[in-house]
């Protein structure tokens, strides 16, 4: 008859560096390979991991060979870090992201270490402090396997890889009871369940980690599948967008160049000004398609700092300061407080100038714009006020995606493509912000944004 033999302990240790090894190798691998920019950062967090929990199983082997500080205490310290790395990879493939998630995994990370070492200047039995351990790895894993089960929309490989880690937590939480049901003496005990334990966590380790890998891949190609929608329907936008006022400076250029000599000095000043305002409004839609395409293929990096919101404003309000005069429009700025916080200063400078831009276009002559920002809730709201034409509700709805073509003039026959505020929703998506529009027909409009005053 079939029978199951205890492994030797060391030798699963053996076994444990072995695989987490060549698991750091797999995953800095496909980091350099064929990862995007956006998923080189969460492989190399789930690298680090892994090669931090290499390290401490490396410690944990050299038992009695080493200092126990280093075997024990700074071993298990090493693998709780780990753990906090591998768990904050894992969660940043969510697709609703919080940073309170990447806090809480990081103080269950020290409360875990500060109880663990604590138990062990106290010199509690192995027994309390493997149960300590054990409980530690299951609360740090716990966060992010309920994230994947309260995540909507997941197919079955997300929900393969949701019952990995599920049973990941019931080996644990078992460990734990066991190491009170069966005590031990020494940390390398010879035994069935440790046997049985260790074999299926490796398993589900190795598994665990593949499925990470194919999740990453499974979010670059619904990026990628994305971007090449977006694309074909973006060309279209332009095609048509670019068609407009390019044909306007072709035949307003053909008008002077033909016959410059019948016109005059006030015609041809006429002429020229329209060419102008032609031309700028070329420039102005491809410096905007520029920086879209820039944050589509990541060439736009988030770089946070901190900034003077208020200054940032007024900057914005001496900047449109001709254009709101040559419509006798009141531009205004109201804050209580002077306001720091961290964020893209080129990013929100860009959200700034095309919100103005388009409050400006869409106010009458004689008219009022009012920017206000105030703090609600550790967040900043900006809102800024118009009392011009207003957006139709047909229209509203489209604002801030691609799908939606926005065709609106001025007040002054003005043109916009839209692009613009598609440009304004990247910009608050990438500081985990929001950005809407209020607005009445007839009535005016306005534009809110908030930012997050923590980075």
């Amino acid at each position: 008859m079939f029978q199951f033999l205890p492994l030797d302990p060391k030798t699963i240790f053996i076994l444990y560096f072995w695989g987490n090894l060549f698991i750091c190798i797999l995953i800095f691998s496909y980091s350099f390979s064929y990862a995007t920019v956006e998923n080189r950062k969460k492989l190399r967090t789930f690298g680090n991991g892994k090669i931090l929990l290499t390290i401490g199983w490396v410690l944990i082997f050299l038992r009695n060979i080493i200092p126990d500080f280093i075997s024990i205490n700074a071993a298990n310290s090493i693998i709780l870090c780990g753990t906090c790395c591998e768990t904050i990879a894992i969660m940043s493939l969510l697709k609703t992201k919080c940073n309170r998630r990447y806090h809480l995994q990081k103080g269950l990370t020290i409360a875990g270490i500060l109880v663990f070492n604590l138990a062990t200047l106290f010199e509690n039995t192995i027994n309390t402090r493997i149960f300590i351990m054990s409980m530690a790895i299951f609360f740090i894993y716990l966060p992010p396997t309920i994230g994947y089960f309260r995540e909507k929309g997941t197919n079955f490989f997300r929900i393969f890889y949701l019952l990995c880690y599920v049973l990941f937590e019931i080996l644990i939480f078992l460990r734990a009871i066991y190491s009170h049901i069966d005590p031990q003496q020494y940390f390398f005990r010879p035994s069935i369940f440790d046997s049985l334990y260790s074999i299926s966590l490796f398993l589900l380790t190795l598994i665990g980690t593949v499925g990470f890998l194919l999740l990453v891949k499974e979010k670059q190609d619904s990026k990628i599948k994305k971007l090449l929608n977006d694309k074909n329907l973006f060309f279209s936008l332009i095609a048509h967008d670019l068609k407009g006022p390019l044909g306007s400076s072709v035949t307003l250029s053909e008008i002077l160049a033909q016959k410059i000599d019948t016109y005059s000095h006030e015609e041809i000043k006429e002429i020229t000004g329209m060419l102008h305002e032609s031309n700028k409004n070329i420039y102005k839609l491809l410096e905007n398609l520029l920086d879209w395409s820039r944050v589509q293929t990541g060439m736009i990096e988030y770089n946070p700092q901190k900034v003077v919101l208020n200054q940032l404003i007024e900057e914005n309000i001496a900047l449109h300061k001709n254009s709101a005069l040559n419509k006798n429009i009141d531009l205004s700025f109201e804050s209580t407080e002077i306001i720091e916080a961290e964020l893209d200063k080129y990013m929100i400078d860009t959200v700034l100038r095309n919100l103005l831009t388009n409050a400006i276009k869409f106010t009458d002559q004689q008219g009022e714009i009012k920017i206000t920002m105030q703090v609600i809730n550790q967040k900043v709201e900006v809102s800024i006020t118009d009392n011009g034409i207003g957006i139709p509700d047909k229209i509203k709805e489209k604002l801030f995606k691609i799908t939606g073509k926005v065709i609106q003039k001025g007040t002054e026959n003005e043109t916009g493509n839209g692009l613009g505020l598609l440009l304004c929703s990247e910009f608050i998506k990438k500081h985990q912000g929001e950005i809407w529009a209020e607005s009445e027909f007839r009535k005016g409009s306005t534009f809110k944004f908030i930012l997050p005053l923590k980075g």
